[in-house]
């Protein structure tokens, strides 16, 4: 039989682990709720600040050379925008996988995404989580009653710093009490950095969690979370920045998936930039944090090293520590390790091409419609569209003089005939894969400016292809008289060479406007056309009186008069182009 105490020690236990599990879920919530906020935030802080800088960062991203240090600019300044390197790498994979980028140049933007993604560390040390929810506020109104576009991305970018803040504030209280438990704190203990194979634990736990969550903000802002409530220590968090670092690399790995052998390199670029800088880092970490620790001590008059809540003047004093401690962990290192690798990108790109060799069969390279996170950038992935299509009318001006050497030659070219007709398939493709990237774009919340210019890609690629449809017609109606044994007269062959040389003076005029977004192209093709038109009523004219005078067989005929319908629907395609450069709708 229980005595009354018994009863009342169990009662006491039970008591106890309802309270525990009580504390846990509290603590599951608030640290899920605010991961989530926090994750929203920095979405749209990426947004916001891609919609306001967007001609800026086109500009960056076009002005990439084969200057290492620019390319490094380049890579910090579009991260710093995009609030992500993972977005940056994966669009560097997308542009080398384009042929817009050459490996040499990725390697040094993908150096200074790795500088760039430290400054989400560096917004954090701000500390002014208590303001979050009143930031988020103000931005939030602003938001709903704001019509400006621009004022409304402005807004944006202020509600997903408040987000920012607020979410890593809510995941801090959420921390708090696993300080008080030792459960916890036994099972922290096995993650202490104070050796070597302890630091590489901890590395390998950060880069698993980062795998999983696929952001290193996020990985980094719950690193901060428990380190700045003193769930665990400096070095301990500083280890785990540094296992994050090698994490954050596998967004880049899956973009990479089925794309050219240069893409890949470019992926595995940033796993070997990042795995040796911690390989080298952990190997004398020991000497690494007491340089930061100096530092901090210097900036903040305390070392982070050691400090314990009991010894700091408040809460708020040891977070703000522990926090700039972290931040200057994960900057030193990315500078560090840039600085160290500089110098040897041409000797490192070397290296990749012996890693991933080349494929024996010719690779092309393509538009990676197909990976989503490609549309997290309107403004970078607009530009991409507008180089792919580019592409696709230097494929329309190759069709245009390969058609000039088969219709106005008399030597038999089987093999540049089958190209046209191949280059010709492969821009219908371009053009179906435009269009489902396009549609993709737009299915999501982005920028008037980027909507406007999506609709002009989407009216020029289908031209473009129409163009190629066009340029095959007037070969096959070369093809036809040829089968039949027949041919066309010197002057028929003159007048449509002449007539073939205009057209495509007309085509390089209008994807020139294109290209350099000439609005003004209108004057010069309505002058232009108007002169094709002529020049093609003039010759139908001349051709159809020569017919009543000689005898003309109806194959060679019929043929000419189709070529002649078909360099006007060219001149047509051709001044939709202009008129779709020039806004006309």
């Amino acid at each position: 039989m229980l005595s009354t105490s018994s009863l009342g020690h169990a009662a006491a236990t039970l008591t106890l682990a309802e309270g525990e599990v009580a504390v846990l879920g509290n603590l599951a919530m608030m640290v899920i709720g605010g991961l989530g906020l926090f994750l929203l935030g920095m979405k749209y802080l990426s947004d916001g600040m891609q919609a306001i800088a967007g001609s800026s960062l086109r500009r960056l991203i076009s002005a990439v050379t084969d200057n290492r240090f620019l390319a490094v600019g380049t890579g910090v300044t579009v991260t710093c925008f995009l609030q992500s390197s993972s977005i940056t790498t994966v669009l560097v994979v997308g542009f080398v996988n384009s042929g817009l980028m050459a490996l040499h140049q990725a390697i040094g933007v993908i150096m200074g995404a790795n500088i760039g993604t430290t400054i989400t560390g560096w917004i954090l040390v701000l500390h002014v989580g208590k303001y979050g929810l009143p930031i988020l506020g103000a931005g939030g109104l602003c938001y709903l009653f704001t019509k400006r576009e621009r004022l409304r991305y402005a807004a944006m970018t202020i509600m997903g710093l408040g987000m920012v803040f607020f979410g890593l504030e809510l995941m801090k209280d959420g921390f708090k009490p696993l300080r008080d438990m030792p459960e916890f704190i036994n099972a922290f203990a096995w993650f202490a950095a104070d050796s070597y194979f302890g630091v590489l634990k901890c590395a390998l736990v950060g880069c698993l969690l980062t795998c999983i969550v696929q952001s290193s903000s996020a990985t980094l802002a719950i690193t901060i979370g428990l380190a700045s409530t003193g769930v665990i220590p400096f070095p301990t968090a500083a280890a785990l920045v540094l296992g994050e670092n090698i994490g954050t690399t596998i967004t880049a790995v899956l973009a990479s998936i089925g794309a050219t052998t240069n893409a890949k390199r470019a992926a595995y670029a940033h796993v070997l930039f990042n795995v040796i800088g911690v390989a080298w880092i952990t190997a004398v970490f020991s000497i690494y944090i007491r340089g930061v620790d100096q530092f901090v001590a210097f900036e903040t008059g305390h070392h982070p090293t050691g400090l314990t809540m009991s010894a700091a003047t408040s809460e708020h004093e040891f977070a703000q520590v522990v926090t700039v401690a972290i931040a200057a962990t994960h900057s030193g290192f990315n500078i560090i390790n840039t600085i160290l690798f500089l110098p040897f990108v041409p000797l490192f790109a070397r290296l990749l091409e012996r890693l991933v060799p080349t494929k024996q069969t010719k690779e092309l390279a393509h538009l990676s419609s197909l990976d989503v996170r490609m549309l997290e950038t309107p403004v970078i992935a607009i530009e991409q569209s507008h180089a792919e299509i580019l592409k696709m009318a230097a494929g329309a001006m190759k069709m245009m003089t390969w058609a000039a050497r088969i219709v106005f030659t008399t030597e038999k070219d089987d093999r540049r005939i089958e190209k046209l007709f191949h280059r010709e398939e492969v821009l219908d493709a371009m053009e179906h894969e435009v269009v489902n990237f396009l549609s993709d774009l737009l299915s999501g919340s982005v920028p008037h400016s980027i909507i406007e210019e999506s609709r002009l890609h989407l009216r020029v690629a289908d031209e473009l292809e129409s163009i190629s449809d066009t340029i095959a017609v007037i070969v096959k109606a070369e093809l036809k008289i040829r089968n039949a044994g027949l041919e066309l007269s010197d002057t028929q062959r003159k007048d449509l060479e002449s007539l073939h040389l205009l057209v495509t003076e007309y085509l390089h005029l209008v994807i020139d406007a294109f290209e350099h977004h000439r609005a003004e192209v209108m004057t010069r093709a309505h002058s232009a056309g108007a002169a094709i038109t002529r020049r093609i009523k003039d010759l139908r004219s001349i051709h159809l009186t020569s017919l009543t005078a000689a005898k003309i067989d109806p194959v060679v005929s019929t043929s000419y008069l189709t070529m002649l319908l078909s360099y006007r629907r060219l001149k047509d395609h051709c001044l939709n182009i202009a008129e779709a450069v020039a806004g006309d709708k």
